[in-house]
Order: structure tokens, then C-alpha cells, then sequence
């Protein structure tokens, strides 16, 4: 991207909904929510982690919701696409209409991403 002067236009964004319960099913472990989302490229104001961590991962303790070792993401993956689509220009009066439940983890604001990433 250097090459090509492209650096500051260009950035990598990855996301998963998916994840696994600390507790076992007795044949492994069940679907869990939440992953891990990278976000980097020029474009990205500064490196830092989003989200909460877990005090201990111990059943029922901090983010383990329904006591069988599911945890709770503390970012949407909503939140992270929002960031995305405002800075590819997506107006905030128009977020609702691509995110339909972005509202439920932020009210969309015109040139502001939830995050601040960008």
C-alpha cells in the first residue's frame, strides 16, 4: 500500500460473532458469543484494546451470563461496523437502515464513530 501511496486509504477489519462457554457440554464446549475483532491500517487513530475483560474466568463470576460460562461481550460487533460504514461515509440518519440494532448500543451521530477508531 505504501508503494502505491494507498497507506492512509486502506486498513484491515476483521470480526467474529463466535465463540465457545468455559464449561464443557461433555463433548467439548458449546457456542459462546463474542471473538475477537482487529481493526489496524494508517486510518486507525492509535493502537488500544476495546472491551472489558473478565475479572476471573470462573462460572457465574463478571461477564458469564446464564451461569454456564458464557461470556458477555462488552462491544457489539454493531459498535465495530458502525465505525466501518461512518468512516466509508454512511450518514448517521442512514446507520439504522444498514445496522438495524446499532441503536441498542448507540445512537449514531454524523462523522462519529461509537469507538472512536478512526
Amino acid at each position: 500500500m505504501k508503494t502505491l501511496n494507498l497507506e492512509k486509504n486502506v486498513f484491515t477489519f476483521t470480526v467474529s460473532d463466535f465463540g465457545r462457554t468455559l464449561r464443557s457440554n461433555g463433548r467439548g464446549s458449546d457456542h459462546g458469543w463474542g471473538g475477537n475483532m482487529i481493526v489496524m491500517g494508517d486510518p486507525i487513530k492509535k493502537a488500544k484494546v476495546y472491551g472489558d475483560y473478565p475479572e476471573a474466568l470462573l462460572l457465574g463470576d463478571g461477564l458469564d451470563v446464564g451461569k454456564n460460562g458464557r461470556l458477555l461481550p462488552t462491544v457489539s460487533c454493531d459498535e465495530y461496523f458502525c465505525e466501518l460504514l461512518t468512516w466509508f461515509g454512511v450518514p448517521a440518519s442512514q446507520m439504522r437502515l444498514v445496522l438495524s440494532n446499532i441503536e441498542n448500543f448507540y445512537q449514531p451521530v454524523d462523522g462519529i464513530g461509537p469507538l472512536g477508531i478512526f
